[in-house]
């Protein structure tokens, strides 16, 4: 590690320790959608409403609900029916999810376009997160979502940061090195302040950790499965890097099913 990815990354450790860091807050219409789900009475119609401030979340969801892992016999062309579909714990998780891709923007292009990358792997793990815990578990679905989208959330403070510092946007090599070692610890303070669910708290922390053991499949497994196969999918040793994962095991999955491997590559696709 150079000397000034070793700097900054202390002066985060220590920003982190202080409670320093400046973090991003939840975009307001997700908490509205989170206080809105917490009543146990809430409709559908009311849940519509809340949403459907929100136009493009609307649009997403609406599309979400017409890709080819969900649809129907039908074209669903409004939110109410959206929701109904999905349900409303299902609607809600997803659509906190989605809107949190209001974060991801910045002054510099260089950010930008990190942050965008970042986003779009977001995207592609939660969908293979959801086709994973909706086919082979026992798991809340729109959980597993959530928890895909959410996987590398400590990564926005660090290029908040880097904007302020010259120093390290200049310097990619450094800038990346910050970003493998700290963001884990910086996604789980960030959910821990953003209250979520507790099953996806120590998330961020945990997905990288790929000879964990665990007594049962969880939503930290589905993760680490997905981010395997997003990042080998196109290798020659995709199935060894799979079969060699405690947690693909735990799910008693063929690493060398032609059939899965399809699956998985069409759930890319399922939020972007």
């Amino acid at each position: 590690m150079s000397m000034l990815a070793h700097k900054v990354q202390m002066d985060l450790v220590k920003a982190i320790d202080r409670d320093d860091l400046v973090l991003p807050t939840l975009p307001e219409v997700a908490l509205n959608i989170r206080k809105a789900a917490e009543n146990p009475e809430i409709s559908v119609s009311n849940l519509s409403k809340v949403i459907g401030r929100d136009t493009a979340l609307a649009a997403r969801l609406i599309k979400v609900v017409n890709s080819p892992l969900l649809r129907a016999l039908y074209e669903v062309t409004d939110l109410h029916t959206a929701i109904t579909r999905l349900g409303v714990n299902y609607s809600s998780n997803l659509a906190i999810g989605l809107v949190m891709e209001q974060i991801f923007h910045a002054r510099s292009e260089v950010v930008e376009n990190k942050m965008r990358d970042v986003w779009r792997q977001s995207l592609e793990v939660a969908g293979i997160c959801y086709t994973l815990c909706r086919r082979y578990t026992s798991l809340k679905p729109d959980q597993a979502a959530l928890g895909g989208l959410v996987h590398q959330i400590g990564v926005l403070p660090i290029l908040t940061y880097a904007e302020e510092h010259n120093e390290l946007l200049s310097d990619p090599v450094s800038l990346n090195h910050v970003i493998e070692r700290i963001h884990p610890l910086i996604g789980d303070k960030l959910l821990a302040v953003w209250e979520f669910p507790e099953m996806l708290l120590k998330l961020p922390g945990q997905y990288q950790d790929f000879t964990r053991e665990s007594k049962a499949v969880d939503y930290i497994d589905l993760v680490q499965i997905a981010t395997v196969f997003c990042h080998q999918r196109n290798t020659l040793t995709l199935s060894q890097a799979l079969s060699a994962l405690p947690a693909f095991n735990r799910l008693r999955l063929d690493a060398d099913s032609e059939k899965l491997q399809q699956e998985l590559e069409d759930a890319r696709g399922m939020f972007i």
